[in-house]
């Protein structure tokens, strides 16, 4: 026999599996001509980037209670700009709304790039991952966790907050964090690290106040 105790454990379960189940994906597929890509993430919790093996600049979108039209993307200024409206669909309880913003994602994206574009990413807290990117990335947000890989061509990154883990090959590197940790090949630097390499056109541009920063270079 369930007791009360059992049954608000299964109740809340059921809720959790419902809001998890209750999410769709629309995906948005086209080619474009321009080689600089902006993308902001405001609604998101996540972020993905990813190389495409086509012409083709593909968004997946994942949230509740959302269409086609909740990917938008325009050609102004010789750049391609993609945001997202995600529509607010929260329980009505305030205590389970708190665990559910808290504890689940309620919207995230993967974009599918070709690696010759330019792509910069703007936002506020967000979680964003490279998966091995090809092409230059600019990310400029107030907090959250980068995870890169490894740089392929130039980076540039002004962050708050938050932790950077990235690994890199050949590049030249400038990297401040005025109160978060620095560590290079796994050993702790001071405020600042620099390093030249001559014959290397790519860069590496990491500026934040507090954030920590976890860099593989060799």
């Amino acid at each position: 026999m369930f007791n009360r105790r059992h049954l608000k454990i299964v109740f809340f379960f059921l809720l959790i599996s419902t809001h998890i189940l209750s999410q769709k994906k629309v995906v948005k597929k086209f080619e474009t001509q321009l080689k600089e890509i902006e993308i902001s993430t405001h609604g998101l919790d996540s972020f993905v980037i990813e190389n495409s093996d086509s012409n083709f600049i593909e968004v997946y979108l994942i949230a509740e209670n959302i269409t086609k039209q909740h990917i938008l993307y325009k050609e102004e200024f010789n750049t391609l700009k993609i945001q997202f409206e995600i529509p607010e669909s929260l329980p009505e309880d305030k205590v389970f709304r708190k665990f559910i913003t808290e504890r689940l994602q309620r919207a995230s994206v993967v974009l599918k790039v070709p690696g010759n574009k330019k792509i910069t990413v703007f936002g506020d807290e967000i979680n964003i991952e490279s998966k091995s990117y090809k092409g230059d990335l600019n990310i400029f947000i107030e907090k959250g966790i980068l995870k890169l890989n490894t740089i392929i061509e130039n980076l540039a990154v002004k962050m708050y907050a938050g932790n950077l883990y990235a690994s890199s090959n050949n590049t030249s590197i400038d990297i401040v964090s005025n109160m978060g940790k620095i560590v290079i090949n796994d050993v702790l630097v001071e405020k600042t690290y620099q390093k030249r390499v001559a014959k290397s056109m790519k860069e590496i541009r990491i500026n934040s106040a507090k954030a920590n920063i976890f860099l593989t270079a060799e």
